[in-house]
């Protein structure tokens, strides 16, 4: 193949996670709303029915479908399912930077705003109870911060024979920063408090947009 052929296949290439395909896709709502006239953030404590997390607290949000347009209308789309609202009760949605998950999955958080939170009325198939934070709280408290330790280990089949150093080859091992957001009998962690501290973070920020990462 010619030099002029591998550059023209790629000319109009627009870049992309490499594997992404492959990749589970969400995207969550980290929701804005007023209460006694304070900014509030809104969570959902997963039903208990649930397989996957259940008890778990979390944002409103789910997989993409192939009816979504973008990444966004599927924030809109599960917030509104999960919270029994009208689709235009969310307004002001925004982009925060997405997360790539190490298990196969792309996660694009969005701040959004809920204008009228008195008709909340959760889906009690995927929604245990819902609470919110004041917003004012979370901007005083630090979070508690944990470290998980990832250790890499091959299958038994793995060809050592083929690389330098093999069975003796450094893997590097991966550290992965937990925090821990605590209010009232409420556990905020995992990937939510993640979203959460890099949300709140951004606003401590004095530069504008959100430049920075967790």
């Amino acid at each position: 193949m010619h030099i002029e052929s591998v550059l023209t296949k790629f000319k109009n290439h627009h870049p992309t996670i490499l594997g992404s395909d492959e990749f589970s896709k969400f995207s969550i709502l980290l929701p804005l709303l007023k209460i006694n006239n304070e900014t509030h953030i809104l969570f959902e404590v997963r039903s208990e029915q649930l397989r996957r997390q259940p008890g778990e607290i979390c944002f409103p949000g789910g997989r993409q479908d192939e009816s979504d347009e973008t990444e966004m209308s599927t924030a809109i789309r599960e917030t509104s399912e999960e919270l029994g609202i009208s689709e235009h009760l969310i307004t002001d949605v925004v982009p925060m930077d997405f997360v790539v998950s190490p298990f196969g999955m792309v996660i694009y958080p969005f701040i959004g705003v809920i204008t009228e939170p008195d008709v909340i009325n959760p889906n009690s198939s995927e929604v245990g109870e819902v609470f919110t934070v004041p917003l004012s709280y979370l901007l005083a408290t630090e979070p508690k911060m944990y470290n998980i330790n990832v250790k890499l280990e091959p299958e038994q089949d793995f060809p050592f024979g083929l690389i330098v150093g093999g069975e003796n080859y450094q893997w590097q091992n991966r550290t992965i920063k937990e925090y821990f957001y605590f209010y009232n009998d409420k556990v905020i962690w995992g990937l939510t408090a993640k979203i959460l501290h890099y949300f709140i973070e951004n606003l401590k920020n004095k530069e504008e947009g959100f430049p920075s990462s967790p």
